[in-house]
């Protein structure tokens, strides 16, 4: 992997999220690590900052890894890997090494995880984290249709503090 500016990436954040999807991985070599899918999501700009903004349900295991590490990495694939990014949102690393299960090689850095095989690797410093309030949803359908269980995702607002590419481009 390839440092790469951050300003110079070129990437269409509404398809890499909601089409393509992510994986959000917190942890390190050293303590443990832990990944999930994640297609909810946004990129840009908060605060004076570089940021991505991910959601995670409280029963996730990857929250216990998020809620510990100051840093997380959201990193993109190319389209063939969504069936493996199907494997790792339906599975819990509790139950077994769903990292290998799909073939994927972790790539450690300084206080984070990432993959080779990722097209982009953004590593991401934690800003804000909250729940998300039932009484702040205005169009109360989509706690029905999100929400049955009143689960609600909690906020990770994180600065993206360097991108990785794997072969100099995005």
């Amino acid at each position: 992997m390839r440092e790469r500016p951050i300003q110079d990436l070129i990437l269409n954040p509404m398809t890499a999220i909601a089409d393509e999807w992510m994986l959000l991985t917190a942890g390190t070599e050293a303590r443990g690590f832990n990944t999930m899918t994640v297609s909810w999501g946004h990129l840009g700009s908060l605060w004076g900052k570089y940021s991505a903004v991910v959601y995670v349900r409280p029963q996730r295991y990857t929250k216990v890894f998020l809620d510990r590490e100051d840093l997380f990495t959201i990193t993109i694939f190319d389209g063939d890997k969504k069936k493996d990014l199907s494997y790792l949102g339906s599975h819990s690393g509790r139950d077994e090494d769903k990292v290998a299960r799909v073939g994927l090689t972790p790539w450690f850095g300084e206080g984070f995880t990432g993959f080779e095989e990722a097209r982009l690797t953004l590593v991401c410093r934690k800003l804000y984290r909250a729940p998300l309030a039932e009484e702040g949803f205005l169009d109360k359908s989509i706690l029905a249709s999100c929400y049955p269980e009143r689960d609600l995702h909690e906020v990770y607002v994180g600065e993206i503090v360097k991108s990785y590419t794997r072969d100099g481009r995005d």
